[in-house]
């Protein structure tokens, strides 16, 4: 067992405002395993809150409490993102069906926090056009209208102006468009990001904010006071086995898809909450869809939207909604899914795409909240819910990768109130994400790292092969993985290839012949020796096969 026992060294921050992080490189603390087991051995063991799950729901609730100056610890079997926050549409949108459905509560919850992101993470979030093609007469106006409402309800957080497009102006916009039939459509503007580079910089605002944060962490079990409510966790660190006991006022379930699981853990006799349905993408290269616009079709045969959307060069389609028994860390996309997906987006590409086009099929899970006995999960709300069990423990579950810092107040709020802390404002609408840079586009490919991009080109210039693609499919340079490694808590191939960097999300079988070269770079970093790096190898590949069509 690891003895956690106060020392010296951290002390949490407490920047409870508008916090700038764009000072440049060597601003933000070192963020790595190694920094965070130090933090943890400084800490008496004792906190005021415990979240459990690193995804986009975990972070955002660990940045809201850290910033209200609570001790935060966070722990995640896996990587952060590993599950649904790194398999999303990447889309940052309010949810034009959801319209439809007439939850505007909802709608509106998103407008909003889209804006507030786009205001505090512009390295990551971005303004994308979106069309919606007219075949029929009359669906111009109809989707004009209620796009026209849609964007009413943005107020000042808008995008932009919807408008009607002739048949020409909808071919400039699309020029891959299918054009038989097409009288024109509606464009309307949202939000595109890049759902696991958003939650790393999460991660890592949280850690600048006191909170620690790890990563391959497992919850093996629950403590309890002396009346029987949960007042802590039995932890396992999943790379070398050591255990420890961590306290806290208050533990939140943030684990998604997997909320049932721990809640059975606290108390056996709950009645499940999550209904699990699955969702798959096809990316396909950029030839297929041309142009500045993404492609909305409001209906398709299974009642969901579809979108067609441009994604770091490359053509993201999708998405599916199919319910399922049981939620999986790494699920896999259903053979019926990609007909499906394949059959849909053959009406509206002129340039009709087969499996063989296909560079990565992905799958996630969606944590939606049972109601009653609906079995139609594109039918069940969005929204997200917070439940105090009866074992003490909060859940918070549902919601969309849009509303995540909203969902994380609220949770706060009521963790608050419930573990007796002191009462202290949310201050997160106004907090800038790690890597906040106004103006990224200077950094040309990497962008996406913002304000940490010149501490990259550093490593770059101090050892130029670090610059090199590392393949010719892909964009991603040596550097990239330095990088991960020494400041985004890295741990595996995997961890790059998929979440660090896009690479496997994009193109399958590009990130497989990847891997030997991240593994040597991982190795020089990480002190490992040939047999960590053939396994590694070895073990992505084995899950790499998963993004690979069968």
């Amino acid at each position: 067992m690891l003895k956690l026992s106060p020392g010296n060294g951290f002390l949490p921050g407490r920047n409870c405002g508008r916090v700038d992080l764009a000072h440049g490189p060597g601003f933000a603390r070192r963020m790595n395993r190694d920094e965070m087991y130090r933090r943890l051995r400084a800490h008496d063991g004792s906190w005021d809150i415990i979240v459990v799950g690193g995804g986009a729901t975990g972070a955002g609730v660990a940045i809201d409490a850290a910033t209200r100056g609570y001790d935060v610890l966070l722990v995640e079997q896996s990587d952060f993102g590993k599950g649904t926050s790194s398999r999303s549409t990447k889309l940052i949108h309010g949810g034009v069906r959801y319209l439809e459905q007439g939850n505007v509560s909802l709608v509106m919850e998103a407008l909003r926090e889209r804006g507030l992101l786009l205001q505090n993470a512009p390295h990551l979030v971005r303004n994308l056009g979106f069309v919606v093609p007219s075949y029929d007469w009359w669906e111009s106006p109809f989707y004009g209208i209620g796009l026209k409402l849609y964007n009413l309800l943005a107020g000042k957080y808008g995008f932009g102006a919807s408008q009607i497009l002739s048949r020409e102006e909808t071919l400039e916009r699309l020029p891959t468009l299918n054009t038989d039939g097409l009288r024109g459509g509606v464009i309307y503007f949202d939000g595109q990001f890049d759902d696991s580079r958003l939650l790393i910089n999460l991660v890592a605002t949280a850690s600048e904010q006191g909170a620690v944060l790890l990563n391959y962490a497992k919850v093996t079990g629950l403590t309890r006071d002396g009346d029987g409510f949960v007042n802590g966790v039995k932890i396992r660190d999943m790379e070398d086995g050591r255990e420890f006991d961590a306290s806290a006022k208050i533990v939140i379930n943030a684990t998604g898809p997997f909320s049932d699981d721990l809640r059975r853990a606290a108390d056996p006799s709950v009645t499940p909450m999550i209904a699990p349905s699955q969702g798959i993408h096809l990316v396909f290269d950029g030839s297929f869809l041309a142009g500045d616009a993404a492609i909305m079709v409001p209906h398709t045969s299974d009642g969901r939207v579809l979108f067609a959307i441009p994604w770091h060069g490359h053509t993201l389609v999708g998405t599916t909604d199919t319910p399922v028994q049981s939620a999986a860390l790494e699920p896999i996309a259903l053979e019926q899914e990609i007909e499906f997906v394949l059959e849909t987006a053959s009406l509206y590409l002129a340039k009709k795409p087969g499996r063989e086009d296909i560079r990565s099929v992905f799958a996630g899970i969606r944590p939606l909240v049972r109601e009653g006995d609906s079995t139609n999960t594109a039918a069940l709300s969005r929204s997200h819910t917070i439940r105090i069990e009866n074992s003490g423990m909060i859940t918070v579950c549902g919601g969309k990768w849009t509303t995540y810092r909203n969902m994380a107040e609220d949770c706060v709020n009521h963790a608050a109130t419930l573990g007796h802390l002191p009462e202290r404002a949310c201050v997160t609408a106004q907090l800038n994400i790690h890597g906040f840079h106004a103006n990224p586009e200077r950094f040309g490919g990497l962008a996406g790292y913002g304000s940490d991009a010149p501490a990259i080109l550093e490593l770059i210039e101090g050892e130029p092969g670090l610059g090199e693609p590392m393949h010719a499919a892909l964009p991603y340079v040596g550097a990239e993985v330095v990088w991960a490694v020494r400041q985004e808590m890295a741990r595996t191939v995997e961890d790059v290839l998929a979440r660090r960097t896009r690479a496997l999300f994009l193109n399958a079988r590009a990130a497989i012949e990847m891997a030997p070269r991240v593994a040597d770079l991982m190795a020089r970093e990480l002190g490992r020796d040939p047999a960590w790096e053939a396994a590694q190898v070895r073990a992505f590949g084995e899950t790499a096969a998963g993004f690979l069509l069968r």
